[in-house]
């Protein structure tokens, strides 16, 4: 009865309960565990598209995107890899990320202009904020219109749609002293540089500069820089300009003379976007 009834468990489980004893014996388990070198090894299995990529980033010509390299903003050099396990393995000099520079790098570096070499500014010297960018900008100005704020020492070149690129800007007596609206009546690229005769009278070894002597060449070291834009009010020069500086440190700052001083960089910039007798604001 009770075997009758254990063998109808057994079917109805779907396997016979048999007990296999040669699991246990260790002839039979060293037998299976043995070594067979003569059993066909199964082919390795089909490339998949991934995989021609597999060692694509890899070696000394690529680019170190991520990696400390040197830079002309950082005085840091790319150290050694240490391989995993191994000695120190020197690694090629890789390329600078071009993430690892700031936006406006590119923006400031050394370029030629009008036969004259204008240097890289030092950027890691100079307060970001002051670096050309373009910005949001809300105003009811139209696009084209040029906007000088002296307390904040930007100026603005609206864009419309509420965006206006923005340039940092030094003042000196003179940007602080006109308030108003004006028009840039002409531009000029390289120009000479006069000082008014009020000036020549607080400083006179500057007489060999007037008017009647020609003024001064242009160049690096005039004080009008690369480019000047002259700003008139009903016809008459307000005797206010916008002009480049060969004195970068004094962008951001209020200086003891001259009017708007923008980085030759961005005056050139400016000096090409501003149209024919763009509209200014001085705030």
């Amino acid at each position: 009865m009770l075997a009758a009834s254990g063998l109808s468990l057994s079917v109805l489980g779907g396997c016979l309960f048999v007990t296999d004893t040669t699991r246990v014996n260790p002839d039979v388990f060293a037998a299976e565990v043995t070594p067979v070198w003569n059993e066909k090894v199964a082919p390795p299995p089909p490339a998949t598209p991934a995989d021609k990529f597999k060692n694509l980033f890899t070696g000394s010509r690529v680019q170190g995107y991520g990696m400390p390299a040197t830079d002309p903003l950082t005085t840091s050099a790319m150290p050694a890899a240490v391989s995993p396990g191994g000695p120190v393995a020197v690694m090629a000099a890789a390329q600078p990320s071009p993430f690892s520079r700031p936006p406006q790098a590119a923006l400031y570096q050394q370029t030629r202009d009008e036969g004259h070499t204008i240097n890289a500014l030092p950027l890691d010297r100079i307060d970001r904020r002051l670096l050309r960018q373009e910005v949001a900008y809300v105003t009811n100005e139209r696009p084209g219109t040029i906007v000088v704020d002296t307390r904040a020492h930007y100026l603005y070149l609206v864009e419309g749609e509420g965006r206006a690129m923005r340039y940092g800007v030094g003042l000196g007596k003179q940007g602080f002293a006109w308030q108003g609206r004006g028009t840039i009546q002409f531009k000029r690229k390289w120009p000479r540089w006069t000082p008014s005769d009020e000036m020549v009278g607080r400083q006179p070894d500057l007489k060999h500069f007037a008017s009647a002597e020609g003024g001064l060449e242009p160049g690096l070291n005039n004080p009008l820089g690369a480019r000047a834009l002259y700003i008139f009010k009903n016809g008459k020069d307000t005797l206010y300009r916008i002009h480049g500086t060969p004195d970068w440190q004094s962008v951001g700052k209020a200086v003891s003379s001259g009017c708007v001083r923008m980085f030759n960089h961005d005056v050139i910039d400016l000096y090409n976007r501003a149209g024919e007798r763009a509209e200014i604001v001085v705030l």
